[in-house]
């Protein structure tokens, strides 16, 4: 009987001799993966539009992909490194900050003519100099400004901007006047300098270099005290380049104070005088000083009175009060602290122009 897949005559006879023409071709896993053309499953062949067979890629593009994508992040790391080796070599480095050199102090006491006047501060002002002067930190204009060789305008602002607030917390904040505080002086300093104001604050000495007087203006609170809170002030700012990385700030002005004796109360006051201190600071930025907010002081000269030349200039002012005297200072130059320009430095003491008193 014949199978159920034969004819019934029998089954064909084999016309290659009985083997299969095929047999010798084997379609392996690898001869599959290896074919270029995959055919699809038969869900995927229902979709719209499908296509039977699909293109796979070759071993030699999927190779061709593979260094492609090596070669980018190769790229990507080379790139990478060059950044963090040109900026740990960068030759544009910003300028390494200057060591700041020590101030150099110049104090002149002014000794006057006869007896101090006294009478009510508004009345003191009125007949003197100062009288035309404005008050506390409105008397410290900044002048018109412009770029310099290497400094921009606006570095140029900022240079006369620091200059003017230490002449307002060195010369004006009440607190360091009658010595309770140095800080806001001290805040604005360049750190080099530090030390030396330290020593000038606790140990003042008359060495050119150590005087606190130099530095700012303070009064001894057991002697005087401010008549009056409004501190006239005049003078001026001037600036220039001096090396490609360096900006120096001159100011020139002059503070007038009402001062009273320390014992006489808080009540109204009638027995006030003036005392005037003329000061020429010399200030120096380099552009570290500049983003820091901060200045290095070069050269300080004060010229102060009526006080006696006797006086140790070195620590705080002692100011001569209404009514007072001081001994005669023979053949010391007559000078005006309300005279601008560069201050007379030809000796260590000085006469009080009679101008520079007020007069009734």
């Amino acid at each position: 009987m014949a199978g159920r897949g034969d004819p019934p005559e029998g089954p064909v006879p084999d016309p290659g001799g009985g083997e299969d023409e095929y047999r010798s071709v084997v379609f392996d896993e690898s001869f599959v993966r290896a074919a270029r053309l995959q055919e699809f499953s038969a869900e995927e062949r229902m979709g719209e539009h499908s296509q039977a067979v699909r293109s796979r890629p070759t071993w030699r593009e999927a190779r061709s992909g593979s260094r492609q994508a090596l070669l980018l992040v190769l790229l990507i790391l080379l790139a990478f490194g060059t950044a963090i080796y040109l900026g740990v070599r960068n030759p544009y480095q910003p300028p390494v900050d200057q060591r700041a050199e020590p101030l150099r102090i110049t104090m002149v006491p002014l000794a006057p003519h006869g007896a101090v006047p006294g009478g009510e501060p508004a009345q003191l002002f009125a007949h003197s100099p100062a009288a035309e002067y404005r008050t506390g930190a409105a008397g410290i204009n900044l002048p018109v400004t412009g770029r310099t060789t290497h400094f921009s305008e606006s570095q140029v602002v900022a240079a006369l901007t620091i200059a003017k607030d230490y002449l307002v917390a060195s010369s004006l904040d009440p607190e360091v006047l009658k010595g309770a505080t140095v800080r806001p002086a001290r805040l604005l300093l360049d750190p080099d300098q530090l030390a030396q104001f330290d020593q000038s604050v606790e140990a003042s000495l008359d060495d050119g270099r150590h005087a606190v007087a130099g530095w700012l203006v303070r009064f001894d609170p057991a002697e005087v005290a401010l008549a009056s809170p409004g501190i006239r002030v005049q003078g001026t700012l001037r600036f220039a380049e001096t090396a490609t990385d360096m900006l120096e700030v001159t100011s020139d002005h002059t503070f007038t104070y009402a001062l009273r004796p320390a014992a006489s109360g808080a009540g109204p006051v009638s027995g006030a005088s003036l005392f005037t201190v003329h000061r020429e600071t010399h200030f120096r930025f380099d552009l570290e000083d500049l983003r820091m907010h901060r200045a290095e002081l070069l050269a300080s000269t004060v010229q102060a009175g009526p006080q006696a030349c006797g006086t140790d200039p070195s620590g705080t002012l002692h100011p001569l009060l209404a009514g007072e005297r001081a001994p005669d200072p023979g053949g010391a130059a007559v000078t005006d602290p309300y005279a601008t320009g560069r201050p007379a430095v030809s000796s260590l003491c000085g006469t009080l122009a009679p101008s520079a008193q007020p007069s009734f």
